[in-house]
């Protein structure tokens, strides 16, 4: 008994000690405490749909909401893509299909369509799926079908056309994600798409877009050239640094941002993390078996041993000349769309913009990622804010 008691002893402090000893190993997964946080509504599930621009917006619209009046809406995203369609579509035509017909657009088209349209609840349409029997939003069969039949037109060799073809595309539309009404009751009354928009609470005249590039003044306005700005919405430039204040200053103060960029890059996972990995790196920031490892790693297997690093994986400095560059030459490309409303901290003091995505309950933090600054300075495309949200020494430059 006594040696069995003795071994029992004995494992135990094993234990412990192997315990103790792991506890003192610093862990590469990101601890974050919260520097502020401010208010968003519940994560949704974009599913098989392009709708990332409809999502993030209408996620940041319903903040602004929240932050004027303290009320919850739940907007209907469907009703903008059903709107925005038919006005692509419509633009590719007069284009004779020189413009861009597809799935994606930008928070531009968001505010544009509710300015002359109005929006409305989420329950007041077809719930996202439910014309196919889906129980989320799947644009697969959708676009199938849409995308030839707007070719069809816009390529068509006749020497006139009818107004026909938007009834047809229209038809197409509301048999697949659902029609918009004209009227509809909401807690008790009875609002159009205009009446309620104008019952929100919010000025939509206060809303702009911020990019940063040097192909263009500062301090002035130009459509950003990607695919998806198709309105050729103008978006005010300014330098690196000042964009990066304008989105400090407005979380600071409560507001949030819609967020445009590129997603694309090796340093954004699917568990919920951005990182501006330096993939250009000689090891000379890395130590020990560390540096050692990551000089004998193929090109292809660095971005694995930069996600084991973790948060001591060495991070790139953006800049404004790096940003050009990479726009470009196609390095900095116009992915998604999600809702920026926090800043965090890693434990080694890195600063991440806490990110509001649209892909369901997914990732290590339940829908939400957490991007370093530089990540967001170097990969953004664009993004709309509340212009009271821009710094007042900014907002004069601009002219705002």
């Amino acid at each position: 008994m006594k040696k069995l008691l003795s071994l029992a002893l004995l494992a135990a402090c094993c234990l412990s000690a192997a315990m103790a000893q792991d506890a003192e190993k610093p862990s590469n997964k990101p601890v974050f405490t919260v520097v502020k946080q401010n208010p968003i509504t519940s994560v949704k599930n974009q599913n098989r749909s392009g709708t990332c621009w409809a999502y993030s917006t209408l996620s940041f619209f319903e903040s602004e909401i929240l932050k004027a009046t303290g009320k919850t809406y739940d907007l209907a995203e469907m009703f903008i893509a059903n709107k925005d369609y038919l006005e692509r579509a419509e633009v590719t035509v007069r284009m004779h299909g020189d413009s861009q017909f597809s799935q994606g657009g930008s928070a531009g088209d968001v505010l544009l369509i509710i300015k002359n349209h109005g929006i409305i609840p989420e329950t007041a349409m077809a719930l996202p799926g439910t014309m196919i029997g889906d129980t989320l939003a799947n644009f697969n069969e959708f676009f199938s079908v849409m995308e030839p039949y707007v070719e069809a037109v816009a390529k068509s060799k006749s020497k006139t056309i009818s107004n026909q073809w938007k009834k047809g595309l229209q038809g197409i539309i509301d048999s697949y994600i659902g029609a918009t009404p004209e009227k509809f009751t909401y807690e008790g009354k009875e609002y159009t798409p205009k009446t309620f928009a104008a019952s929100l609470g919010i000025d939509w005249n206060d809303y702009v877009s911020i990019t940063s590039y040097t192909h263009h003044p500062f301090y002035t306005s130009f459509a950003v050239e990607v695919q998806d700005n198709w309105r050729w919405d103008h978006s005010y430039n300014v330098p690196m640094d000042e964009m990066m204040a304008i989105i400090d200053n407005a979380l600071d103060k409560g507001y949030t941002i819609a967020w445009g960029g590129d997603v694309s890059d090796d340093g954004f996972t699917r568990n919920g993390l951005g990182v501006l990995y330096d993939m250009k790196a000689s090891g000379e920031s890395l130590t020990g078996s560390d540096q050692a490892k990551w000089l004998g790693l193929k090109p292809g297997e660095r971005k694995n041993f930069l996600e084991e690093l973790g948060v001591n994986a060495p991070e790139a400095t953006p800049s404004q000349e790096q940003r050009q560059q990479d726009y470009d030459n196609w390095t900095l490309t116009d992915d998604h769309g999600m809702h920026i409303y926090g800043l965090a901290k890693d434990q080694n003091g890195r600063e991440y913009y806490m990110v509001k995505n649209s892909w369901g309950d997914t990732g290590d933090y339940k829908g939400s990622w957490y991007m370093t600054k530089n990540y967001v300075a170097a990969r953004t495309m664009d993004f709309l804010v509340n212009k009271n949200a821009i710094p007042k020494d900014i907002r004069k430059k601009l002219g705002i």
